[in-house]
């Protein structure tokens, strides 16, 4: 028996894979080439962000984006809510062609969706809504709506997913237990998937700071009045101001790194995983002593 479990091991390691070692290479990469790039945004904007965080202009793009993001982030949330909840627990009618519609604007190129927005609100609805005194085209207000279209979808199908993974049962519990649906929803969904929602709003909130694509086509780049940061990188290059497009794109960078931080700290299990964890080790140590003793 000795020998046969010997020559299988001597076959074995004549016979290596090499799968495992030309993913890694694959993932080195992979990895040098992303992180080029970022290294790339670091070493130029460093030296010069000093130059940019007082920069009167690039303020400016950093308050319009901050507003306009976190307006529209928040109406992205008032929306998505109500929205995810349709589609996991009501029979809502074309539930799947709501769903595909979703999947087709998250799979469209962002400048596709501001010329949907561009020619929406150039028809004469469109119109009818600016000689009200409602502008939105080549207007900031233009902006918080190019966001919206953009991250919409996205919200939506992460709250989706979230309330997705919510047990039935606990809803109708208090369901049966005379809570409404609200009840319901407010008590029992919502708080279970409170990280994911936080998690969602940030997400969101990032994205809608570095969008540029809708809003280029819909309100344009104009320096002091529609300039976001991505479009201040815009024009700083467009007017050969590298350094300053450079210190901006740092400025980018360290946002989108705080916020991704602040994601992965939400995407934890929510509170109470510390007596989950405690019981799923007290109740392997009693299968293993338990096995043990057998």
């Amino acid at each position: 028996m000795g020998r046969i479990l010997a020559k299988q091991r001597k076959h074995a390691g004549r016979r290596r894979d090499p799968f495992p070692a030309l993913c890694i290479a694959a993932a080195v990469v992979a990895l040098l080439f992303i992180g080029s790039a970022v290294l790339t945004i670091i070493a130029g904007g460093v030296t010069h962000i000093g130059e940019a965080v007082s920069s009167e202009e690039v303020l400016f793009s950093l308050r319009m984006s901050v507003v306009t993001s976190t307006i529209s982030t928040t109406i992205c949330l008032l929306l998505a809510l109500p929205t995810a909840y349709a589609l996991t627990r009501t029979n809502m009618p074309l539930k799947r062609a709501a769903e595909t519609l979703m999947q087709l604007t998250l799979s469209l190129p962002y400048i596709l969706l501001g010329f949907a927005l561009l020619l929406m609100f150039s028809s004469p609805v469109g119109k009818a809504l600016r000689d009200a005194g409602f502008s939105v085209v080549f207007q900031p207000t233009g902006i918080v709506f190019a966001q919206l279209i953009v991250n919409l979808p996205f919200s939506i199908r992460m709250i989706r997913t979230a309330f997705g993974d919510v047990n039935p049962r606990m809803e109708f519990v208090a369901k049966t237990l005379g809570a409404s649906s609200f009840d319901a929803f407010r008590t029992v969904i919502v708080p279970i998937c409170r990280n994911s929602i936080i998690s969602t709003f940030v997400l969101t909130w990032a994205r809608g700071m570095g969008e540029f694509g809708a809003t280029l086509m819909l309100v344009g780049v104009t320096r002091m009045r529609t300039e976001t940061l991505p479009g201040s990188v815009y024009l700083s290059i467009s007017t050969g101001n590298t350094d300053t497009a450079m210190a901006t794109a740092m400025i980018m960078l360290i946002v989108s790194a705080a916020t991704l931080v602040v994601a992965n700290v939400l995407s934890k299990p929510v509170g109470g995983s510390r007596v989950e964890r405690r019981q799923r080790r007290r109740k392997g140590a009693r299968m293993r002593s338990g096995g043990g003793a057998s």
